[in-house]
């Protein structure tokens, strides 16, 4: 190990015990490390997405499934419902897995990164996360934060993702046995707060001397490949109203915000709009379109209104009428959640109209 892989780890600790960031999630330097079950819950709900949006979530599932256990009997349905708002749904339906795993195999995480590869969802980063934070063993933590620190420290020209594998390499040779999981932290907490993607905050970053990027300028690393545009899909929701409730089904387990509450739709999908048909003959009236951007493609979901009476061919079997003042309690996720804030809308708008 050269002169600076050395002494970055202890720059980098020396850093963090005075400019860590207080998270729910997390143990302050020199106290015991956190419960894994708070780890690995944090990290699944941290996945593409950002700590201010996780916080609120990450205490509400804790005050409700304190631990492995209560979550692993948890009802499926009320889980994904918590859950909606944070996106990737796969995620939750992992989450739930996961803990079914854990509460078979007697309740407590595997210690080693390893074991707990085996665990259902659970991919090289969070285990090593786990491994590193909870258990203190020397693993190689990597995420978004930790990948733009190394890439600029090292200067790594090969674009991603092929500069993953260096980016890596670097990151163990700089991994050290003492303390793993404030290291891992630290690097994450570097990467949020100074050698951001934007702006890096050169000047309070405790590595800028042995930083090869930063003479180079630091906003070109790490080098990414253009993106390319995602398909635009078309698709219809339905909303039928009858005395105050409105009609949500269940989603299928599989595919796209699987198993979640839903208005019903035409069967848009990632690789085809919509083409069904409404579930109820009669009159529909658009209401206007909600735009949404999923992962690889963006949708235009155009929201129709049921004017008919007749709502005796929806099967309670598919489907659920749901209070109009508890649809926020209805776990919606987010495309159908603006679908609904435009029909309330529209139907307020009609009335003033009225008026």
């Amino acid at each position: 190990m050269d002169a600076s892989a050395a002494t970055i780890p202890d720059l980098l600790l020396g850093w963090y015990d005075t400019h860590h960031r207080t998270l729910p999630w997390r143990s302050p330097p020199g106290s015991p490390p956190p419960e894994p079950y708070r780890v690995w819950l944090s990290e699944v709900m941290l996945q593409q997405t950002t700590t201010a949006a996780v916080g609120p979530y990450f205490k509400k599932f804790v005050a409700r499934w304190p631990d492995v256990a209560a979550l692993a009997a948890a009802d499926e349905g009320e889980v994904m419902a918590a859950w909606a708002g944070l996106g990737y749904y796969a995620r939750a339906r992992n989450l739930i897995a996961c803990a079914k795993a854990v509460a078979a195999g007697g309740g407590q995480f595997p210690q080693s990164e390893t074991e707990l590869r085996k665990l259902p969802g659970l991919g090289v980063y969070t285990a090593a996360a786990i491994a590193a934070i909870a258990y203190g063993e020397r693993s190689v933590v990597v995420d978004g934060n930790v990948e733009r620190v190394i890439a600029r420290l090292f200067a790594i020209a090969t674009p991603l993702p092929r500069a993953r594998v260096q980016i890596r390499a670097e990151a163990d040779t700089l991994t050290p046995h003492e303390r793993p999981g404030d290291f891992a932290q630290a690097m994450m907490d570097l990467g949020a707060t100074v050698c951001t993607s934007r702006a890096p905050r050169c000047l309070l970053c405790p590595l800028g001397a042995h930083c090869a990027g930063r003479a180079l300028g630091p906003e070109q690393f790490p080098v990414k490949v253009p993106k390319a545009a995602k398909p635009q899909r078309h698709g219809q929701a339905f909303w039928i109203e009858r005395g105050g409730r409105v009609w949500l089904i269940r989603r299928t387990g599989k595919g796209m915000l699987g198993g979640m509450r839903a208005l019903p739709d035409d069967g848009w999908s990632a690789r085809a709009d919509g083409a069904g048909a409404a579930p109820l003959d009669g009159d529909w009236t658009p209401a206007g379109t909600v735009r949404h951007s999923f992962t690889h493609f963006d949708l235009d979901l155009q929201l129709m209104v049921y004017s008919g009476r007749d709502c005796s061919r929806l099967d309670p079997q598919q489907g659920e009428w749901c209070a109009l003042d508890r649809l926020d309690e209805a776990g919606l996720p987010t495309l159908f959640a603006k679908a609904a804030r435009l029909a309330t809308a529209a139907a307020e708008t009609g009335r003033t109209s009225g008026d």
